[in-house]
């Protein structure tokens, strides 16, 4: 199904079937999927994107990922369910790997077996079910978990901390929400694969090793978020329909305060100002800004739209002190 393609290293084959049916068994939660590039970007980013004719996964597909031909990413929440079969938290800041143990061990405390993956600039701790979750269970668990282990939490008002996934409670039917890199694939930016700690690095040992921790069972699930609401500083704001986008009209337009953006994929992408007094994103292009209604805008770093506006020098009116 895949071919070799120019200046890609000759990756033996691992995989077949088997490997990637019990990859599937512990990974695969819907069949929408995306692919890291093979070609890097100007900024020398490989980015994802959705196969064109809505592809969906097969084993093929997977033994491929396995066998480093190509590099998927998985969407954890299916929007039929609304439900997971697994967590993941990315940490890629300072002291992630600290913040991840921290996790790790806690979790140990209530039953919970996480697994621990090397990432390029952090790690990655997932945890798995026995039969899919409600994702809104899930997030409240661990949104608690870190609260009281005081471990930040990207977007919450802090442009670094973990990140979990599913990052949404739940998706309308044509959603797709946030995909993460599959395990076990090559990297196409560093051309190596990231693997599981507690485990021969092999990925037959790799998936040996998942498939024997101990799985969340949905009961176990209950007794973990009885009582327990999603903490107030994490909880979703709620979505506010603006009226049709109008260039005349006189209103802040975040185009009128940042240079250099690009358009890619429906988006413009540019260095996000919030980030920028930080410090951060080298590459420039953490903000993307919607081409089609420029007063929609985010930070992939989790920079709020509250910081980016008090970056450019133009902060968000409180509506209630500004009343009469």
């Amino acid at each position: 199904m895949f071919t070799a393609l120019k200046n890609q290293p000759p990756y033996p084959r691992i995989a077949g079937t088997e490997l990637a049916r019990c990859y599937s068994a512990l990974f695969v939660n819907r069949l929408a999927y995306t692919m890291q590039s093979f070609k890097p970007a100007e900024n020398g980013k490989h980015y994802y994107f959705r196969p064109k004719n809505e592809r969906r996964l097969t084993l093929s597909t997977l033994a491929g990922h396995l066998n480093g031909q190509v590099t998927i990413g998985l969407y954890a929440l299916n929007p039929k369910t609304q439900r997971s079969k697994w967590v993941a938290i990315d940490a890629d800041y300072e002291n992630a790997i600290q913040d991840l143990l921290k996790l790790q061990w806690e979790l140990r405390q209530d039953g919970v077996q996480a697994a621990l993956e090397k990432s390029r600039r952090g790690a990655h701790l997932w945890i798995f079910a026995q039969t899919p979750l409600l994702a809104r269970d899930c997030r409240v668990y661990i949104y608690n978990l870190a609260r009281r282990l005081r471990v930040p939490v990207k977007g919450s008002g802090l442009a670094e901390g973990i990140e979990v996934f599913p990052r949404q409670d739940e998706l309308g039917p044509d959603e797709f929400g946030n995909a993460i890199r599959g395990p076990l694939g090559i990297h196409r930016g560093v051309g190596k694969r990231f693997w599981f700690y507690g485990a021969d690095y092999r990925i037959d040992s790799q998936i040996e090793y998942l498939s024997q921790l101990k799985k969340i069972t949905e009961a176990e699930m209950k007794t973990f978020v009885s009582g327990l609401e999603m903490p107030e500083q994490f909880q979703p704001k709620p979505r506010i329909t603006l009226p049709p986008y109008d260039p005349a009209r006189r209103e802040f337009h975040i185009l009128d305060h940042v240079t250099g953006a690009k358009q890619r994929s429906g988006n413009y992408w540019t260095r996000c100002p919030s980030c920028a007094q930080q410090g951060r994103d080298l590459s420039g292009d953490n903000l993307s800004i919607s081409a089609a209604d420029p007063r929609k805008y985010k930070c992939w770093a989790g920079c709020t739209k509250e910081m980016i506006r008090t970056a450019v020098g133009c902060p968000v009116r409180d509506r209630i002190r500004s009343s009469p």
